[in-house]
């Protein structure tokens, strides 16, 4: 892992706090307000957008690109926890609750299927 920043996990969280002040601002002067103003099917489509690009370049592109990409998904991704008052602190903790589980058996629990197979 290259170590060329300070940019650690808290980062997510003091980007949050600044895409929720944006919250309520001027449309004209914030791109986080215009998303805000046009409401979570907007904010939601722009997170879709931003998925495709970031695979498309983890699958063909650099690795310097599929970065930007994914700094792009991810502020998207928290605009829209803001958006729907979702703190990134319950999605630590849904992440820490499945700690030392199996994906396999972590998604078959969500999904009722019981055998760990997508439905």
């Amino acid at each position: 892992m290259n170590d060329q920043s300070n940019a650690d996990c808290h980062t997510l969280e003091e980007l949050f706090r600044i895409i929720q002040s944006r919250r309520g601002g001027e449309p004209s002067e914030s791109y986080t307000a215009r998303l805000f103003e046009r409401g979570v099917p907007k904010i939601a489509q722009k997170l879709g957008e931003e998925a495709v690009e970031a695979v498309i370049e983890a699958v063909g592109g650099s690795d310097e690109d599929l970065a930007t990409e994914s700094a792009d998904l991810l502020y998207h991704l928290l605009v829209l926890w803001a958006a729907r008052d979702i703190d990134p602190a319950d999605v630590w903790r849904a992440l820490e609750e499945r700690r030392g589980v199996s994906g396999i058996k972590e998604k078959a629990q969500r999904k009722g299927t019981g055998d760990g197979q997508p439905v």
